[in-house]
């Protein structure tokens, strides 16, 4: 071997495992980022997050993580391999060799192992992504719209990231290599950084200032809105989420110097101790990311079944399997037309019923909003006119549920879902209702409410208020509600779908309308600005999506449409295909974390047992036996594995608990179901770490030929 480059590829076989290591992180990298750009940017998925819609902005947000997430984990493994390689490069500067000629091989390194597996994930992310899309049809929804079509110019996007962690890795190797010291270089995978000892109480202390931080951060922004009526700045909210990361360190703090154990044998756990001790300011520096990665993983987890549990719940209990409303100055397929379309799709309908609707003016507390110069303060002000609402006759509720309120002639009751908190029942009294168009006026009494899914969100008021009221109401003032069944609800897609484009179709631009848009508040900010921003010329430019009659498969037009039809079966697939694409997307996320947790954690403990690998053998010629020498091995390793599960898993885990809670200060049944299906979901993933775990061990125990595997 004479030559400079044969001595090198000498050391690249002895040091092959190093090589892998990183290979296998940036492939792992690269295999993500494809799948995950190839999948965001087909036509499948554009189809349900339209274009400058919030989906589409939600799902880039998490794009942009998952490729953060990806390059710090490439970047960690390049850290630790030029860590394990500095001792070869210091060698070979004190033998004299250049440094230009050192950073030309790092050069030709990092472009080969950056070649090889960008283009292996390239590659192998088609196969990944259509086999989980195609699991997931198989396991969840399986329509004509859920096929997958791929870009291939989504794959630009993979080759621009890998060059941008090519140049990061260059940086890097060039960096390592440009050391004044050569001493340094050679002792680099071999320094500490020993920490203080610290007070027992830190990890009680700690324990109390997360949880303390946790709630602060969720509920301090509520309770300066109801005692100051003050809505603090993002930033300033988010601080108070400090007390928790404060609280987290010192949890990792207390574990590595201290440990949770109150071990009766006081020099039992001594040699564990001192080394955690020996390279601790490392050590919970790694446990604070893994912990953070770890909630990370497990909140992108959680998100899904948090969120569709309720609505998969919702969809099931529903009392009716269709219902439309539409205003009375439309032209809107009524009871013969359906049942004629029914027909063409052999679809039974049975108990179909009409009910007639007003709109009026309602009286309520109108909020201001000032800007301040930090965050913004709100004034609360009576309006006799406020906004408008739907009223329902007492006799058509009374028909269509069977529950016949007996209302008196001036009382009206707010109709709330069935599991409604009694607390919020307040929030919706009216005291006065107004018919805008003739000037007409009417105080009411608000009686105890009445429960109903179906008619969540309309009053009802006596008969004869009603004729009274609906008196100089036009045509676009009065609606109508049509609710019927089929014999089997389940199978009768083809005919919703018709349907609803049918309704579209007959539906005018009049109508075109985003979700809560309110004739008596146009009136009123028309009079007052001068415009109301959820008019459709005005609607994007406030931050909303306009609604757009071609664009009517979308998420987004089937979501914020006034008038979009309650169709069981066609919102339940509309919510399994977002849900779909939320899944998908969303566990590219939880996959980059653990994978990130799962290599820190092993080369952490692998690290901190080979610095002690010395320790170990003048422990066995004191006479330290192997069932002692495995006993601290695996106190060292379970502290690293560990703490961070606990503290990631129960953190995230009470968070996702406390907001479910926090919403109505109760727990309903589809949210008790999503905390079962989270604890679930946990299982798996805690089994598969519980098995890195036990390869670490033994790797650990064989690295320094401990063959005992009991304590």
């Amino acid at each position: 071997m004479n030559t400079f480059s044969e001595v090198y590829k000498t050391l690249r076989r002895q040091n092959r495992k190093q090589y892998l290591l990183l290979f296998g992180c940036l492939f792992f990298s690269a295999l993500l980022i494809s799948s995950y750009i190839s999948m965001m940017y087909s036509p499948t998925i554009l189809t349900v997050l339209p274009e400058g819609g919030d989906s589409r902005k939600q799902v880039m947000m998490i794009f942009v993580l998952t490729a953060i997430g990806c390059m710090v984990f490439s970047l960690y493994a390049a850290g630790l391999f030029f860590r394990q390689r500095s001792k070869d490069t210091g060698i070979f500067l004190a033998l004299g060799a250049d440094r230009r000629l050192l950073a030309v091989q790092v050069l030709k390194e990092m472009c080969l192992l950056l070649a090889l597996s960008c283009i292996c994930g390239i590659v192998l992310s088609i196969p990944l992504t259509r086999g989980l899309w195609a699991l997931f049809r198989l396991l969840v929804v399986d329509t004509e719209e859920m096929t997958l079509f791929l870009d291939p110019r989504a794959f630009v996007f993979t080759l621009a990231f890998s060059l941008m962690v090519l140049f990061l890795l260059l940086f890097t190797g060039y960096r390592s290599i440009q050391r004044i010291s050569v001493i340094d270089i050679i002792h680099e995978s071999h320094r500490s950084e020993p920490i203080r000892s610290v007070p027992k109480s830190y990890g009680k202390l700690g324990i109390a200032l997360l949880c303390a931080g946790v709630f602060l951060g969720y509920q301090g922004p509520s309770f300066f809105m109801s005692v100051f009526h003050w809505n603090p700045p993002g930033a300033l909210s988010a601080l108070l989420y400090l007390p928790a990361l404060t609280g987290l360190y010192m949890i990792l703090l207390h574990t590595v110097v201290n440990g949770w154990r109150q071990s009766t044998h006081r020099y039992k756990n001594l040699v564990s101790d001192s080394q955690m001790k020996f390279q601790g300011r490392q050590t919970v520096q790694t446990l604070l990311v893994m912990s953070i990665l770890i909630a990370g993983a497990y909140f992108a987890s959680f998100y899904t079944p948090v969120t569709g549990t309720g609505s998969a719940a919702e969809y099931s209990l529903r009392q009716t399997d269709f219902l439309y409303r539409f205003r009375m100055d439309q032209k809107i397929p009524r009871k013969p037309e359906v049942q004629k379309l029914a027909g063409r799709y052999d679809v039974e309908i049975t108990d179909w019923t009409d009910i007639p609707a007003i709109r009026l003016g309602v009286d309520g507390t109108d909020r201001i909003w000032t800007q301040q110069a930090v965050g913004m303060t709100e004034e609360l002000r009576y309006r006799r006119l406020l906004c408008s609402a739907l009223f329902l006759p007492e006799s058509a509720y009374a028909s269509y549920t069977g529950d016949a309120p007996g209302l008196k002639p001036g009382t009206l009751s707010a109709v709330f879902r069935g599991d409604a908190n009694p607390d919020s029942y307040s929030s919706r009294d009216v005291s006065l209702v107004t018919n805008t168009l003739s000037g007409q006026t009417m105080k009411v009494d608000s009686i105890v409410p009445l429960k109903h899914d179906t008619l969540f969100g309309y009053y009802v008021m006596n008969d004869e208020d009603f004729l009274s009221m609906e008196t100089g109401l036009s045509e676009e003032w009065k609606e109508m509600l049509c609710l019927f069944n089929v014999t089997d609800w389940e199978n009768s897609y083809d005919f919703a779908k018709a349907l609803f484009y049918d309704i579209t179709d007959h539906s005018d631009q009049n109508v075109e309308l985003f979700q809560s848009w309110d004739p008596v508040v146009k009136q009123i900010d028309d009079h007052e600005k001068g415009f109301y921003f959820l008019d459709p010329e005005h609607i994007e430019d406030h931050g909303f999506e306009k609604i757009d009659y071609n664009e009517r498969d979308s998420s987004a037009f089937r979501l914020n449409w006034e008038y979009m039809p309650k169709f069981r079966i066609l919102d339940k697939q509309d919510f399994l295909k977002t849900l779909a694409v939320y899944f998908m997307l969303f566990i590219f996320i939880a996959i980059v974390c653990f994978a990130a947790v799962f290599v820190i954690a092993f080369t952490r403990t692998m690290t901190i047992v080979l610095s002690g690998r010395l320790v170990y053998e003048d422990l066995r010629r004191l006479g330290a036996s192997d069932p002692y020498l495995y006993h601290t091995v695996r106190d060292q390793a379970k502290r690293v594995f560990l703490t961070p599960a606990v503290v990631g898993t129960s953190a995230i885990y009470c968070f996702f608990a406390m907001i479910l809670y926090l919403n109505d200060q109760s727990f309903s049944p589809s949210e008790l179901t999503a905390l079962w299906i989270c604890a679930l979901v946990a299982v798996p993933v805690s089994l598969l770490y519980y098995g890195i775990y036990r390869v670490t061990l033994r790797k650990a125990c064989r690295v320094l030929d401990i063959r005992c595997k009991k304590s």
